[in-house]
């Protein structure tokens, strides 16, 4: 979460101020360190001052800010309780306590100073701000408690491959001599629009202090306003413990997974059924920094294509961080896997596989962020396709990009592009798909 310096400056513009315009050079000087970023020159600027300028509201807020920036939180609650000691109607310093409150996890005095400020007529960037300490703390006492929470979504978009297909009408089959074959209008790429909508309900029962319960399910549906053959949904549930001891949080879940293709004259039943579980272990070297692994296994189950079946097993390590003052937020993994068919008679189907993600977050203002997110997967199948004479080998990137927007609390709007490209040596199996879609989200 971002530093709550921007608030109070914020703040101080339109509240009653803290900083009056009568401030000697030493506080501008301060302040202005402040405004760029420098939070450690301002406070080794105030901090010598203490014996002979402790008790000047300007003076001792900046020094709280400067403190607080910098994760001292204690001299930062020292510092802006003489500020409200003498101005008690000081909404600024009232925030930057409250967040020195958080950060010692004092969560009931952080949050009866955040609800104080939130009373006040505060500008909308700053009540989304607190909203978003209220929120965290409250995510802090349901650890305590056990929750429900759901959501509901609903989209609009374009997809301009709804059936991941070749855009090629021609394909040559070496298992009949090279003799060239037309590829079927349905085979072929097929653009649409597309509404989608879904929800999913989520509870969480903590048993002691470590160990918590946790289950929920999902649905999702995507449905295409021409190419109804090509519309999805699915539905999802999952069950599972949680431990946690000091910085490290383990979890064992497991899940169920059904997803369906809208062509009856293809799939009478789900097109893919999943059933396994994941373990995931993360350690939080600080607040900033995190690391996890998981090993995760599915049996997956193609109903009307039983040859498919197959065991998925996969592994991975991911990194995550949080850059700060006010930097992004940023994820690396990779990956491996394999896929193990269960019918010997078609290797074929069955693949080893491995890749890596990369995400990026960068907060632009309390109601708006930009996300990027990557990938790129590899995948070297078993054994001989029986019509192209060679073992499948694929190649898949996969980017997204947009803007996450909070037009007030439990609420966001994304507007989102998404590019796919799967490069294979059977040419039947390529493709590329970019979908753009915009996606309002409730939280209950």
């Amino acid at each position: 979460m971002r530093r709550l310096y921007c608030l109070a400056i914020v703040a101080s513009l339109l509240f009653a101020p803290v900083f009056s315009a009568s401030a000697d050079e030493t506080l501008v000087q301060a302040k202005s360190h402040l405004d760029s970023g420098n939070a450690r020159a301002a406070y080794d600027l105030l901090n010598p001052l203490v014996p002979e300028r402790a008790g000047e509201p300007e003076y001792d807020f900046l020094l709280g800010a400067a403190a607080l920036e910098l994760g001292k939180n204690t001299e930062a609650v020292f510092a802006l309780e003489r500020v409200l000691a003498v101005r008690p109607d000081a909404a600024p310093a009232r925030a930057l306590i409250a967040r020195a409150y958080f950060n010692l996890k004092e969560t009931d005095t952080a949050k009866r100073e955040f609800e104080n400020v939130r009373q006040t007529a505060v500008p909308s960037d700053v009540a989304l701000t607190i909203d978003r300490f209220l929120d965290a703390i409250g995510r802090i006492e349901d650890a305590k408690r056990a929750t429900l929470r759901g959501y509901v979504e609903i989209g609009f978009g374009y997809d301009s491959n709804v059936n991941s297909a070749t855009a090629d009408a021609q394909v040559a089959v070496p298992s009949f001599g090279g003799t060239i074959f037309s590829v079927s209008g349905a085979s072929q790429e097929q653009d649409d629009w597309f509404m989608s909508f879904g929800g999913g309900v989520n509870l969480r029962v903590p048993i002691n202090p470590r160990w918590a319960a946790f289950g929920g399910v999902a649905f999702q549906r995507k449905n295409n306003f021409d190419e109804h053959d090509f519309s999805t949904y699915y539905y999802d549930a999952n069950a599972g413990i949680s431990y946690k001891h000091a910085r490290n949080t383990i979890t064992l879940a497991g899940q169920v997974n059904h997803f369906y293709v809208d062509n009856p004259q293809l799939y009478r039943k789900a097109y893919r059924e999943a059933l396994g579980g994941t373990l995931q272990w993360q350690h939080d070297f600080n607040s900033r920094n995190q690391v996890s692994a998981f090993l995760q296994f599915s049996e997956l189950r193609y109903p009307d294509q039983m040859v498919r079946n197959a065991d998925r097993y996969v592994g991975g390590i991911g990194y995550a961080r949080a850059f700060v003052p006010r930097g992004p937020i940023v994820y690396l993994g990779v990956y491996g896997g394999e896929e193990k068919e269960k019918e010997k008679t078609f290797p074929q189907f069955g693949h080893e596989l491995y890749g890596a993600r990369l995400g990026f977050q960068q907060s632009i203002s309390e109601k708006y962020s930009i996300f990027l997110n990557a990938s790129a997967e590899k995948r070297e199948y078993g054994g001989q396709d029986p019509f192209f004479l060679v073992a499948r080998e694929d190649e898949q990137y996969n980017a997204s990009a947009g803007i996450h927007f909070v037009p007030g609390r439990n609420m966001r709007l994304t507007p989102q592009v998404s590019w796919i490209q799967n490069d294979s040596n059977i040419p039947i199996n390529e493709f590329d798909r970019i979908i753009g879609s915009l996606v309002f989200r409730y939280d209950m």
